[in-house]
């Protein structure tokens, strides 16, 4: 009951405003031009923003598809090192003049520098022989029958995997091992 008598003496009170204040017409039409005029700037302003966040988003894109195109441009800057010491090593190849051993210590060198550039780049090789066989980071090309290895053992790698920090970049192409079959089994 107190709800609807505080709701009628509300209604008694906004009638007595109402009542009270009579606008008149030029009143009203300033009020209405002061609402026009902000109703402008805020409309103004809202375009800029909107505006603003557009450009944002194509400078943003933009910077995505360098980023994206540019990436490796720091990887790829080091590997050419490499790149033109094994050029040179087959121009020298192709010399009836060349050394073996020249060439060889020529090849080595050029592989220890490719090391040190997977060093810089945390590209690290997976050891895999005399391991288990651990699915997540090697690949079974086949099986070989062995009694010298406990079964599952990787005992040939035919391609090195790698990692990139914590995360598989190749796995490793491995044999593994599996316990020779005894001849009564076989029958």
């Amino acid at each position: 009951m107190t709800i609807k008598k505080e709701e009628k003496k509300t209604e008694q009170a906004e009638t007595k405003e109402r009542g009270k204040k009579k606008p008149d017409l030029k009143t009203l039409k300033k009020e209405n031009e002061k609402l026009e005029a902000e109703n402008a700037k805020k409309t103004d302003k809202f375009l800029r923003l909107l505006a603003e966040f557009e450009n944002f988003k194509k400078r943003v894109a933009k910077q995505t598809s360098d980023l994206r195109k540019y990436a490796n441009e720091s990887i790829l800057n080091d590997l050419l090192t490499v790149a033109d010491n094994l050029d040179r090593a087959l121009f020298a190849a192709k010399t009836e003049k060349t050394d073996k051993k020249n060439l060889l210590e020529g090849v080595k060198m050029t592989l220890s520098e490719l090391v040190k550039i997977f060093e810089k780049y945390e590209v690290t090789p997976i050891r895999s022989e005399g391991k288990a066989f651990d699915p997540n980071f090697h690949q079974a090309m086949t099986k070989q029958e062995s009694e010298e290895h406990p079964n599952n053992t990787v005992i040939n790698e035919f391609q090195k995997g790698y990692m990139i920090c914590d995360r598989l970049l190749r796995p490793a192409m491995v044999v593994v091992s599996e316990k020779k079959k005894k001849d009564e089994e076989k029958i």
